[in-house]
């Protein structure tokens, strides 16, 4: 999503205005035929042939944008920001209504924009205008966000803020709601994967627990939602993190730190983490109220550094204002750039920035390879499973592909055996709210039935054909640290999509072991039962200080050890 990177200036709006004076034109990125962003010059007095055809375009626009286009008006198709008189503005602005009021769609600006051209003293204005409409096939646009960060810099407290739209009091009452453990309340740290929602209305408000009671009620209002996969920042949940990471499949990562205690613990290793798995990453630096500006200062210093170093490569931007957090947007999404937030969850400093990048943040998965994913056959991710006493058994996940709809048999598995056992889909939830179909890329929770006499666990998927079953695969692995040489019969935790299993290497290709940095391919073997795994799947493995990643090359089928290439699928 492009947009006005680098023209405003805050130093120059008038309090309380979005306005910013300039005296030389300035130029935007030309417009690009793909994507969700139009430019329009102006918008005045159309004929219905032109306008039909102007209707026809913003479908195309907020399908790009799976539900959301941004339109720039005032700006020539080159980029060059030319303005509007402010009877022009009004006119391609109902002209915009009209369009978008055609569709079902609705209309927020973001930011306004004046331009003095020369010796003009007659102001021209740009706009920049999020066009919003939840795709027909959908309840909300969707967008979820990996909360990393390490333990005590209050990750649990800004979701706390951000959801219930209060600020905390100071000793951690904003988090509360959050924990799902006794222990967790005690000692305030999270120890499991907790979600939480935050909606966002068509002009762009900010829906949370504050005017609804419930997360129906905030589903019910909302035309877009961030799921927030709040994780755990201490070392010995770090297991549960990099689930959280692999199986939840974030659009987003959303990086924590203390102002105060500036690069400290798993900070390093979450970042390397949601880098590794090709995760965007948008920085946080919390607690900006109990440090000075001293302080401050060498946190954000020691965060350009790290960002800036070998592994990471990116700049670091610093949001300082709404201009600033729109412009986020196409830093994070054109991934050379990680901008920085500043915060306070207890005088609420920054917390309106944040806002205004999320309510604008886009999936990160364009809508052809969505739709190429649908089409294929179905396959849902058991993420979690529970059972309640008038609905049986429950799992939780995400569909990767496919289509399920209520009714659908469906099989589970694999079993200890890699064969898979048939069930019915009851029902279907999605953030709490009872729906009749899933699509791939969604998360939803199911209520099986016929699935008494087997043990479902976290790691299985539910599918409609044979998917590849596994207990032998071949990896192309970069081993990023171990203390001395892996070689073949080492035991590690890997993680794929969301499996988690001990593996064992079996061999490794063309040399007898690896060190530090080195590349290779290997042959693993689940240590327990087969799973279900794809050839080009990312994958991650660590075991105590040792650490590495790759992808999937082949995988040998359990029933006859048939190898299946990447090619194959």
């Amino acid at each position: 999503m492009e947009s006005f990177v680098g023209l405003f200036d805050p130093c120059c709006q008038d309090e309380g205005s979005h306005f910013t004076i300039d005296t030389l034109p300035e130029y935007l990125p030309p417009e690009a035929a793909e994507g969700n962003v139009e430019y329009k010059l102006k918008l005045i007095s159309p004929s219905q042939s032109r306008f039909e055809h102007l209707v026809t375009q913003m479908k195309w626009r907020l399908r790009e944008g799976q539900g959301e286009a941004i339109y720039e008006i005032g700006v020539e198709d080159g980029g060059m920001l030319v303005g509007l008189s402010q009877c022009e503005m009004d006119a391609s602005m109902k002209t915009l209504y009209l369009m978008a009021d055609k569709l079902g769609a609705s209309i927020s600006i973001l930011r306004e924009r004046l331009i003095y051209c020369g010796s003009d003293f007659v102001p021209r204005k740009a706009a920049e205008v999020l066009v919003r409409k939840v795709p027909d096939d959908q309840q909300t646009i969707e967008i979820r966000v990996a909360v990393l960060g390490n333990m005590d810099v209050g990750k649990s407290t800004l979701l706390g803020v951000l959801t219930q739209g209060d600020v905390d009091n100071g000793r951690g009452s904003a988090r509360l709601n959050l924990f799902r453990h006794l222990h967790e309340i005690q000692t305030g740290r999270t120890s499991s994967i907790s979600h939480e929602i935050l909606g966002f209305d068509s002009c762009g408000n900010p829906i949370t627990y504050k005017t609804c009671r419930t997360a129906e009620e905030i589903c019910d209002q909302a035309t877009k939602l961030i799921t927030f996969i709040d994780l755990a920042g201490h070392q010995k949940y770090m297991r549960t993190t990099v689930f959280g990471l692999t199986g939840h499949s974030p659009h987003f990562a959303m990086l924590v730190v203390s102002a105060v205690t500036g690069i400290a613990g798993t900070t390093k290793e979450h970042l390397g983490l949601a880098l590794a798995l090709g995760v965007p990453i948008v920085v946080v630096v919390n607690k900006v109220d109990l440090a000075s500006s001293r302080m401050l200062n060498q946190t954000l210093r020691q965060l350009e550094d790290l960002l800036k170093g070998p592994g990471c490569n990116k700049a670091c931007v610093q949001v300082k204002s709404i201009d600033d957090a729109y412009s986020a947007v196409s830093m994070v999404t054109e991934g050379n750039i990680a901008p920085v937030f500043t915060v306070s969850c207890v005088t609420g400093t920054g917390i309106d920035l944040l806002y205004s990048f999320l309510n604008v943040m886009p999936p990160n998965i364009s809508v052809l390879e969505r739709e190429r994913l649908i089409q294929l056959p179905t396959e849902f991710q058991v993420d979690e499973t529970f059972k309640l006493s008038d609905a049986g058994i429950i799992v939780g996940g995400l569909l990767t592909r496919g289509v399920i709809r209520e009714g659908d048999e469906i099989s589970v598995g694999p079993l200890e055996d890699g064969s898979f056992y048939p069930v019915k889909v009851a029902s279907i939830h999605r953030h709490k709210k009872p729906c009749r179909v899933v699509r791939a890329c969604e998360s939803a929770t199911l209520a099986l039935v016929g699935c008494q006499n087997i043990n479902i666990r976290r790691g299985m998927i539910l599918a409609n054909s044979h998917p590849p079953v596994c207990l032998f695969f071949q990896a192309r692995i970069n081993l990023l640290f171990h203390a001395t040489q892996i070689m073949e019969g080492f035991q590690t935790t890997v993680h794929v999509g969301n499996v988690r299993q001990t593996a064992i290497v079996m061999k490794i290709m063309g040399t007898k072991g690896l060190v530090t940095n080195d590349n290779g391919a290997v042959i693993f073997r689940f240590m327990k039962h087969p799973e279900c795994i794809r050839p080009g799947a990312q994958l991650l493995f660590r075991e105590g200080h040792t650490k590495g990643i790759g992808q999937v090359t082949q995988v040998f089928r359990h029933s006859d050890l048939s190898p299946i290439s990447n090619h194959a699928l």
